[in-house]
């Protein structure tokens, strides 16, 4: 890629447009519906999509019976195909659509796949279901009964057999297989094979008609399915026309990628429509690519498949903004009841981790610091859980408020305030004597009342509050809780050895500083911390601060923010570099199309950017470039050195003993060239 190449584009970045028509079905009258394919080809193409899906047998209508058997009927069939096989190459899409068609003497119920103009190939259907209203066996062979390969169509001889995969010789990734409705009721569907196979999109022409509860079916089995074979499944049944003799029909499309729901249609809507979305062909490979059990599973039950070459669209569109869900806070669900949920689980494995760790230690009691801010709040809430779960009195857990030279009289007294509603056993302990002896000793210009705030000054503080916890805990029989935060990890943003980086357990290691912000909001709405509900809200409205430096003459406080960046955006980087490994570029246009554009998507009340913050693409490549240095070069011998705690998100953990191991001494300079040679600057 470079910057001639559309760095907007969403081709350029791996993503494959991908539309489920549902078109209105006209019983048995193959040249109406080829018009209504026609017209959502050509509407599918004017939206940039790439490849598309019909539903079963939709050229001719599925619950047409022995009309199936109608030599007139076929014939249209087959005519029709060549007509719409040339509005492919006119509109620039694959489409796949669904035929009886013969072969020798045999019926087939086929997905015909169409692209530039001609027949692709065409897959028929392993499964024919034959059980209460199903009577396929009557009119149609199964695929495992056909004499060859091959089949005449359209004036040409081409692939005929199930498992086919159609791979895009100029789009990496984008390679695509076909099953037919029943075959993914199977136990062993025919696109399990395919996925193993290479196929990162799964395609199923369906009919399936509609009963109480079978819209929930489908749902869960093509989510399931995209789980299970990592891939994308994108499912498409008749829907308004198909005849209702003894059936009835709801058209529901839905496209899953990786077992997450990207687009739904409405149900039983009277109307041709399309369900598109982007589908990232780039992020199945990476995730398949961490996953030994795909690779192994498909050397062991994986078999040769024959692939179908075709060349797709690979210019700039489609530009604007992604057809697919994005989320802005990747470790804060965007839905309410999600997110209850995922507090719920959060906080519950903080709370089990800490409670195996004292168990097993003997443990009955725990020093912690406690500062006002955000992480020591949260690792507190977790310790008084911990000890209400092991019946413990929770003024065993000593906390210790350490003001030093910068400290605010609103987080001082936010942690006083916090201590003694919690009911724990809380102190305070001045460190500035300790400090000022330390900068003396050490000959640091503070000390000869030189304004000097480096890094040294800094640490001083930092190490010294850590070094009163540990006397501490050895004097009162107690271990020290860590309290710093997965989003400081990644950063580096702690004090190395005898600092906030170590402790004798993190309960908040795994968790992103933009979930602890939701886990501190969701534990102050709980009925039994009513008495400590104010002092929660009046720390989750605290600016985020070290307070190691004091203000400025113009009063402004030393922001965290201001040096590491939004962690908004750091969350955002971490997720998709950690989680995927996702190269700079893409980070960054997935961060533009996220955050660059205030008023996209919703902003759901429980979020806390009230004020609708966007961030230009400069303002992201400069910050991700500070993350990409941080991550990768200046601090992974931290990490390398971390205490134990538990993981909780998913790909979230940075222990070396977990998700994420890397050499102390590494380099950025490969990201950092990527993301300059890829991502403009403006």
């Amino acid at each position: 890629m470079s910057q001639t190449h559309s760095f907007h584009s969403a081709r350029t970045h791996g993503f494959v447009r991908v539309a489920a028509a549902t078109p209105v079905v006209h019983i048995a009258d193959p040249k109406a519906n080829a018009d209504e394919h026609i017209a959502l080809i050509r509407q599918a193409g004017a939206q940039g999509v790439d490849l598309m899906v019909f539903p079963e047998l939709s050229l001719s209508g599925y619950a047409i019976d022995d009309l199936h058997m109608q030599a007139a009927l076929l014939n249209e069939v087959e005519r029709q195909v060549g007509v719409i096989a040339e509005v492919t190459a006119e509109a620039g899409v694959v489409a796949v659509i669904g035929a009886p068609l013969r072969n020798g003497d045999a019926l087939f119920n086929c997905a015909v796949v169409l692209g530039a103009g001609a027949v692709l190939g065409v897959v028929p259907k392993t499964y024919l279901p034959n059980y209460r209203e199903y009577y396929e066996k009557r009119w149609f062979a199964p695929a495992a009964s056909r004499g060859e390969d091959l089949i005449a169509i359209d004036g040409d001889e081409v692939d005929f057999a199930p498992g086919l995969l159609f791979e895009a010789t100029n789009r990496p990734g984008y390679v695509f297989a076909v099953e037919i409705c029943e075959d993914f009721w199977a136990p062993l569907p025919p696109s399990t094979r395919a996925a193993l196979a290479g196929a990162r999109i799964l395609l199923n022409l369906s009919a399936s008609n509609i009963l109480i509860g079978k819209a929930d079916e489908r749902a869960v089995l093509c989510a399931s399915q995209s789980a299970r074979t990592m891939s994308a499944y994108v499912f498409t049944a008749s829907g308004w026309g198909e005849s209702t003799t003894d059936l009835a029909w709801d058209g529901q499309s839905v496209i899953h990628e990786l077992g997450a729901r990207l687009i739904e249609n409405e149900r039983f809507a009277m109307t041709s429509h399309l369900t598109i979305a982007d589908i990232d062909v780039d992020r199945i490979g990476l995730d398949r690519l961490r996953n030994g059990t795909f690779a192994d599973c498909a050397r062991i039950e994986g078999e040769p498949a024959t692939v179908i070459p075709f060349e797709a669209g690979d210019d700039d569109t489609p530009a604007g903004p992604l057809l697919r869900p994005l989320d802005r806070f990747p470790f804060v669900p965007d839905d309410p009841k999600r997110l209850d949920q995922d507090c719920f689980e959060a906080f519950n494995i903080q709370v089990q981790g800490l409670i195996q760790r004292m168990t097993t230690t003997g443990a009955e009691k725990l020093c912690i610091g406690v500062s006002g801010g955000l992480d020591s709040t949260q690792a507190l809430l977790v310790a008084c859980g911990a000890f209400d779960r092991l019946k413990l009195p929770r003024t065993n857990i000593l906390a210790y408020t350490m003001p030093g030279f910068a400290t605010s009289d609103g987080t001082k007294s936010n942690a006083w305030a916090l201590m003694t509603a919690l009911g724990v056993t809380g102190e305070e302990i001045d460190i500035r004597p300790a400090a000022e002896r330390m900068l003396a000793d050490i000959k640091h210009p503070y000390a000869d009342g030189q304004p000097v705030h480096d890094i040294t000054f800094e640490n001083v503080q930092a190490g010294l509050r850590t070094d009163y916890l540990f006397r501490l805990a050895n004097q009162n029989q107690a271990f020290v809780l860590g309290t710093g935060d997965l989003s400081e990890l990644a950063l580096g943003w702690a004090t190395y050895g005898v600092g906030d980086h170590m402790s004798h357990y993190n309960v908040n290691g795994g968790v992103a500083k933009t979930l602890i912000r939701h886990l501190i909001r969701w534990v102050a709405g709980r009925d039994d911390m009513a008495g400590a509900q104010a002092v929660l809200h009046a720390i989750l409205d605290t600016e985020i601060s070290p307070e190691l430096v004091p203000a400025g003459a113009d009063g402004k406080i030393q922001s965290t923010e201001e040096t590491v960046g939004p962690y908004a955006l750091n969350d955002f980087f971490l997720f998709h570099i950690t989680r995927f490994g996702m190269s700079p570029s893409k980070v960054a246009y997935l961060a533009h199309q996220a955050w660059g554009d205030a008023s996209r998507g919703e902003w759901p009340a429980h979020h806390p950017q009230a004020d609708r913050v966007a961030y230009d693409l400069a303002t992201i490549k400069f910050w991700l470039r500070k993350f990409l240095v941080r991550f990768f070069q200046t601090s992974q011998f931290k990490r390398s050195a971390l205490p134990n705690g538990p993981k909780v998100v998913t790909g979230g953990s940075l222990s070396p003993r977990g998700d994420w191991r890397a050499p102390s001494d590494g380099n950025a300079r490969v990201w950092l060239d990527e993301l300059d040679a890829n991502v403009p600057d403006a």
